[in-house]
């Protein structure tokens, strides 16, 4: 038995090699030692040599014993099968399928162009999506703050405040600082002078550069008649302060000032008020910033500081106060006339307006 399985061995390597000589060891051609034979050609050889000696009548179940052992050394597979199987498929790329893949198993490649496309086409859906009023105000809500911690803008009345500030040392017309040094008083946007100020001016100092400088007392005649600064004119009514300086202004010669001073008992009330209402018809009558009076001032603490400190300027050098006790009825009567004058500004300044209308 063991010579009859040695002999078919060596028909089976001597048919081998005269087939393919790489395959048998020993021989020129194979690329492994001579006693190497790998466990992976072990199964060829014998399937090979299955099929070249089945005609043969002396194997004596060699072929049964052969088969058993291919059944059992089949589930280890050889290097170049294991790698073949397990590598991976570049065919893929090319949209070929394979033969044991399954052809209703999408590709990733188109997957992956699939969803390309979906977020393309959704992005001019979000672009012409319109928005509601609401939305829009939200996001203007939520970004306001930000936006007003980055921005520098200012509002209207912070710009003009900035450009009063700017032209705070010119004139209404903006076309010369003033001549007078000035101090603060109750009403900002005036300008206030000391008595001091008003004496070198009484006195000629600034001549040079004065075309004329009007004192206007805006307080009650019997005021005035007890007392007034040297020069002075008594205007305590605002039609007679438009009829004296408007109706006929009072024109400069070259470059020369025109300057009005206006003063009352304590400059607190009339003389400011009449202030204003000067400035605020000058307004009216010419094109901004046009003034026929640009310079005025105020005299700081009326007429009674005035009299305290520079009593040889007044004429008489006396002082009656508007509540004295011999003048109580005329006090009454010029402030009827005051609060009926201001009442028939009001309708007259109210008719204009409708007939603008």
């Amino acid at each position: 038995m063991g010579r009859t399985c040695k002999l078919h061995a060596d028909n089976v390597l001597a048919e081998i090699r005269t087939r393919d000589p790489a395959l048998v060891p020993g021989s020129k051609f194979s690329p492994v030692k001579d006693f190497e034979v790998r466990s992976c050609d072990l199964p060829l050889v014998r399937k090979s040599s299955c099929t070249s000696t089945t005609t043969e009548s002396s194997d004596d179940g060699f072929l049964d014993m052969l088969d058993a052992e291919d059944t059992e050394t089949e589930p280890e597979m050889p290097f170049g099968v294991a790698s073949l199987l397990t590598a991976p498929l570049v065919m893929r790329g090319t949209g070929l399928g394979c033969e044991g893949e399954s052809p209703a198993k999408p590709s990733p490649v188109p997957r992956l162009a699939l969803k390309r496309t979906e977020r393309v086409q959704d992005v001019p859906e979000k672009t012409k999506r319109r928005r509601s009023m609401c939305e829009v105000t939200d996001d203007y809500d939520a970004d306001k703050s930000v936006s007003l911690a980055r921005s520098k803008s200012f509002s209207k009345e912070a710009m003009e405040t900035i450009f009063d500030n700017d032209q705070k040392d010119l004139i209404g017309d903006f076309s010369k600082v003033f001549l007078f040094p000035t101090v603060s008083g109750r009403h900002q946007e005036l300008r206030y002078i000391t008595p001091e100020m008003m004496v070198k001016v009484l006195n000629g100092h600034y001549n040079p550069f004065i075309e004329r400088c009007v004192i206007i007392d805006c307080r009650y005649p019997y005021e005035y008649d007890g007392g007034h600064i040297k020069g002075a004119i008594n205007l305590h009514m605002e039609q007679e302060l438009q009829d004296y300086l408007l109706k006929n202004p009072l024109q400069s010669q070259g470059s020369k000032r025109v300057i009005l001073i206006f003063h009352c008992e304590f400059s607190s009330e009339r003389g400011p008020r009449m202030c204003k209402f000067l400035r605020e018809k000058d307004r009216d009558i010419n094109e901004y910033p046009s003034l026929y009076y640009p310079e005025l001032y105020i005299l700081a603490g009326g007429y009674k500081d005035f009299f305290a400190k520079c009593k040889s300027f007044c004429e008489p050098e006396s002082y009656r106060p508007m509540l004295h006790e011999d003048f109580k009825e005329d006090l009454r009567t010029f402030r009827m006339k005051s609060r009926t004058w201001a009442g028939e500004r009001s309708k007259r300044e109210l008719y204009s307006r409708l007939k603008k209308l």
